[in-house]
């Protein structure tokens, strides 16, 4: 055994303790940062329950358009678009901070992006691609053990019944 090899062994292991330590605190960290700023925005678009600020409707209205292969076309039904986003921003958000339909609440999330692409499409290097990155980094690791969807997957096995013997 030559005097090499202990030092690799203990820098194997700190790696792997390393690699073990992210793999439980990168998914909520993920979460976190996916959510923030969607609920910082979602945040600003009410004066009370359920009651959109002027400014949101506005911007709906007036402000918002897509821009599609040049194309710039207003915003279906941005009353009812406004309502849906305003909730969106706040809900999923929470959803994901808790661990709760984290990859649903990703995805819609992802496609949330997608169409704010779409509305700003400067925005892409500055945001969007960041956004981007951290929902498909959360569809593709999961939840992560902080999580409910962790605790309630850990009770239905617990509830599952058994097979056979």
């Amino acid at each position: 055994m030559s005097g090499g090899e202990p030092d690799v062994d203990r820098y194997a292991r700190l790696l792997n303790g390393i690699a073990s330590l992210a793999r439980i605190v990168a998914p909520p960290l993920l979460r976190i940062a996916l959510a923030l700023p969607f609920l910082r925005s979602g945040l600003t678009r009410w004066d009370g329950f359920l009651s959109l600020s002027a400014g949101t409707v506005y911007l709906f209205e007036n402000q918002f358009k897509l821009h599609v292969l040049g194309a710039v076309i207003a915003l279906p039904a941005p009353d009812v678009l406004a309502f849906v986003v305003g909730v969106a921003e706040i809900v999923l958000p929470v959803l994901l901070i808790a661990g709760l339909g984290t990859r649903l609440a990703a995805l819609a999330l992802l496609l949330m992006t997608g169409v704010i692409q779409l509305v700003f499409p400067d925005g892409w290097a500055n945001f969007h691609i960041y956004w981007l990155s951290l929902a498909v980094a959360i569809l593709a690791l999961g939840p992560g053990g902080l999580s409910l969807d962790r605790l309630i997957a850990l009770q239905r096995r617990k509830d599952a019944p058994r097979g056979l013997a």
